[in-house]
């Protein structure tokens, strides 16, 4: 089964280039809620101090006013990476007052779907456009799911590898193609085996009653104000996270990237009954940017997406055309509340090992049958995945969690040994050593480790999440940003407030003159 993951790695290891992964880039978004001291969401407005959430190139908000989110700049290895994301937060605390950043992924206490404020980016066509759609996904899904959080890991190989990969493989093709087919090899293998990403790491095994409302609930209760999966790892990743039944039903390819961006532009221009009764406007206020089964891209919700930097004003899909993919977007990890930046160094390294590993291994187009597979392996994982009785599907047998996890964990040792060269140090085998441990021990997961630490504290979701913000509020108070680093976010800032104004100052069209502009765009 592994023979040509092996076979390729003996050539690659045969070309004597040594540290042949250097170069390569991680990317880190990092969502969290802005709460109050006592847990509620905040319903203050995005902190001025920390610039504009249009064009602030590492600090915005995703739905909601107050989650925000905190982005690093792609970066050449896991412990840069981390650092970064430790200085925005740094930073961020520094701002938020009497605030905290909420430490897991699943929210703390919801008051209705009106304690959720959508997102304001000023009155530019841009900022105007993100805002609608976001009213938009409240009409189509509710204001509480887009609350969740989550951590997004972007990673690309480094341009020195792709020759010498497609010089490996006989690759005949122009350079960016056989780049993107390498990528899309990449992406339906993550779909395949992206199940062990939230039993490793997932740390959302219960959540607030209040999240639900008045909805019937199918989860046990741990407490009067908590329910909880006594053996979920990702309820995040589950049906109570970010499903639903329209996207299930969309038949998106990804075989290549002709078939993903046919699939997509389709969903993106194929009207939708129940969408269409919501409307456009109501009250002469657009409360969605179209009636289609997916406003834009972003729409989506996806494990793993393809990606191309998008130039301003571009859709996402005529990037990815015209351009290729330049990396990949994993989506599958929640917020590490054992953390205080949501993931650690050695998360970061067993996802660039795990990602290597998903690009080398034979990847054949995906059927019918398989992606069913694959809807049950994510489902069964997130929601039960440390339940030893659980089976995972895979062409045609029937196999345990550990069983398969532990085969991964075999295959991935040959990629850390190559990894650590470009560090000269044990650093990736050690990552993948802990997962080995892990996938042996659930009890050593985040999920088992969330719920046992509300057990022996005798305490619900809420108080156990509560005390990890305030330990990570004391965390970030002490260390400080050195003054160099506080003036350079202060200045991104200053120069972000300045952009904002100048998108503004610079629109001479309409709203709806900018949207059908934008949706008319072509190669």
């Amino acid at each position: 089964m592994y023979q040509r993951l092996r076979q390729r790695l003996a050539r690659l290891n045969g070309t004597g280039r040594g540290a042949l992964f250097a170069g390569g880039e991680i990317g880190i978004e990092k969502e969290s809620l802005r709460v109050t001291r006592d847990g509620n969401i905040a319903q203050t407005p995005h902190p001025k101090a920390l610039g504009s959430a249009l064009t602030h190139p590492y600090i915005t908000t995703d739905y909601s006013e107050a989650l925000l989110e905190l982005i690093t700049p792609p970066l050449t290895d896991a412990k840069a990476a981390h650092d970064y994301l430790c200085q925005i937060h740094g930073f961020v605390y520094g701002r938020l007052q009497d605030e905290l950043l909420w430490a897991t992924s699943m929210p703390c206490l919801i008051a209705g779907e009106s304690s959720i404020p959508i997102a304001e980016y000023g009155t530019s066509n841009v900022g105007t456009m993100k805002h609608v759609y976001r009213r938009g996904l409240e009409h189509r899904y509710g204001r509480t799911m887009q609350a969740i959080a989550g951590v997004h890991f972007n990673y690309s190989l480094p341009r020195s590898f792709w020759p010498i990969y497609q010089d490996i493989e006989n690759g005949g093709q122009k350079e960016q193609d056989f780049i993107s087919d390498a990528y899309f090899c990449l992406i339906r293998n993550f779909q395949r085996l992206g199940w062990i990403i939230p039993y490793l790491f997932g740390a959302s095994p219960a959540v607030c009653k209040s999240f639900f409302g008045d909805k019937t609930v199918d989860l046990d209760e741990f407490d009067k104000s908590t329910y909880f999966g006594p053996y979920a790892t990702s309820l995040r990743m589950s049906d109570v996270g970010y499903k639903n039944k329209v996207q299930e039903r969309l038949d998106i390819s990804y075989n290549n990237l002709t078939e993903y961006v046919r699939g997509l532009t389709r969903a993106i221009e194929t009207p939708y009954p129940e969408y269409e009764r919501i409307g456009v406007k109501a009250d002469g206020e657009y409360i969605q940017l179209n009636t289609n089964v997916l406003q834009i891209e972003n729409e989506y919700y996806s494990f793993v997406r393809p990606k191309q930097v998008a130039r301003s004003g571009e859709k996402p899909t005529l990037a990815l055309q015209n351009r290729g993919v330049q990396y990949v977007e994993i989506r599958a990890l929640d917020v590490n509340l054992f953390d205080p930046v949501g993931i650690s160094e050695e998360q970061m390294r067993f996802m660039e090992t795990f990602l290597i590993f998903c690009l080398l291994h034979e990847s054949p187009p995906l059927g019918g049958d398989e992606r069913k597979d694959i809807g049950h392996n994510q489902q069964i994982v997130a929601c039960c995945g440390r339940d030893p009785n659980i089976r995972l599907r895979r062409r045609g047998q029937s196999l345990s969690v550990t069983d398969w996890a532990g085969e991964i964990h075999q295959e991935m040792q040959p990629i850390a040994q190559l990894l650590d060269q470009k560090e000269d140090a044990e650093h990736y085998h050690d990552a993948v050593a802990a997962a080995s441990t892990t996938i042996s021990d659930p009890d050593r997961t985040p999920s088992a480790r969330l719920l046992e630490a509300m057990r022996a504290n005798h305490q619900t979701f809420y108080h156990t999440a509560m005390d990890m913000c305030e330990k990570h509020n004391a965390y970030f108070r002490e260390i400080n940003c050195a003054p160099d680093q506080v003036r350079f976010f202060e200045e991104e800032a200053a120069k972000s407030l300045q952009r904002q104004k100048e998108i503004e100052d610079a629109d001479d069209i309409s709203f709806e003159e900018y949207l059908n502009r934008y949706f008319k765009q072509s190669r």
